[in-house]
């Protein structure tokens, strides 16, 4: 799976690109320009950690049945090496797939190779909701799947 239409949302606007994806690795690519860097010319830590995130929940969303979805939980991010201008390529690996959680690896490696950075995620698995918004409908798609969604935005 190859993502060369731009996509949705924040990976769009970021320029996060999907270059290979199946359930057990996925790689993604970021072209780090202006939008990217702080104010010392390097990759900011938080585009570093959503450029992370991003690819450490897709590769989780092609680890759940149909009907399911996923939402980070915890994140943890070590940065090893600051990151200036060029291309950086993320590889998430999934170090758990359980019914109810996923656990993933994302390594960030600079233009040269060399990791930047790496982040550790905790996904929690929840069925997908009713496309019915909120006070709408009977209620019953919101009875249906009694889960707690405090964490959700």
């Amino acid at each position: 799976m190859i993502s060369t239409p731009p996509r949705p949302g924040m990976p769009g606007h970021f320029g996060i690109r999907i270059a290979e994806a199946d359930k057990d690795k996925l790689v993604g690519e970021l072209d780090v320009d202006d939008r990217h860097l702080n104010n010392s010319g390097h990759v900011h830590g938080g585009a570093l950690a959503a450029f992370a995130d991003d690819l450490g929940g897709t590769l989780a969303g092609l680890n759940v049945p149909p009907g399911f979805r996923t939402t980070t939980i915890e994140s943890k991010t070590n940065i090893f090496r600051a990151c200036g201008p060029g291309r950086l390529t993320g590889v998430a690996v999934p170090v758990h797939v359980g019914r109810r959680m996923i656990v993933l690896q994302i390594s960030i490696h600079r233009p040269g190779g060399k990791l930047a950075a790496m982040m550790v995620q905790t996904q929690m698995v929840l069925p997908r909701e009713s496309e019915t918004p909120t006070g709408e409908g009977d209620g019953a798609a919101q009875r249906a799947h009694p889960v707690f969604t405090g964490f959700l935005c």
